[in-house]
């Protein structure tokens, strides 16, 4: 098992889901409508048999190809996919088309045998957002502070006056000193 992106009918990301490891391509999947309950049901009708297409609605596809890193919001090109399978269908007629006319020819006249040109897959994941949603979804936040970067700051603060106070009382007692020796030297004069 492997898990592969489900993306809506634009080709917007939804979910990874689980399937088969040998899965590849991409496969819509569909969600099942409920029949409106206020309408009778002919009696004619048997309740067993099997729901048809009526009761279910397109709702997007299952991609088997990884999808890019580094995108906002991956968007599946589901335009560039089916271009992408209509080249290599085209590539695969045209192999073939070929090959049967080399096949034709006499073995002197054949050459050598006709090799099918791979087509280059296109990129088929984009980014789903525009520039400007990018700007704004990149645009640095105000963060607000929690309890231990409040704290902290707090404790800063307190250190700052905590270290004012001890400078103010230096000063004062380098004054009381000066004044203690005046009046000693008054004292003694």
């Amino acid at each position: 098992m492997k898990a592969v992106p489900k993306v809506n009918t634009d080709g917007l990301y939804l979910e990874d889901t689980l399937v088969d490891d040998a899965f590849s391509g991409v496969v819509p999947f569909y969600s099942h409508i409920e029949p409106d309950v206020s309408t009778t049901v002919d009696a004619t009708e048997p309740e067993d048999e099997p729901s048809n297409d009526s009761d279910s609605s397109l709702s997007g596809y299952i991609v088997g190809i990884p999808t890019t890193p580094g995108l906002y919001r991956p968007c599946f090109d589901l335009a560039a996919w089916s271009a992408y399978q209509s080249a290599i269908s085209a590539a695969q007629d045209s192999y073939q088309r070929v090959l049967s006319e080399w096949q034709a020819l006499s073995k002197e006249e054949r050459g050598e045998m006709p090799v099918l040109e791979s087509t280059p897959q296109p990129t088929l994941w984009i980014e789903g957002l525009t520039p400007e949603e990018i700007k704004e979804l990149t645009k640095p936040q105000p963060q607000e502070a929690n309890e231990v970067d409040r704290l902290g700051s707090e404790m800063v603060t307190r250190e700052l006056e905590v270290l004012e106070l001890r400078q103010q009382n230096e000063a004062q007692g380098a004054q009381i000193v000066g004044l203690e020796l005046r009046l000693l030297s008054l004292e003694n004069s």
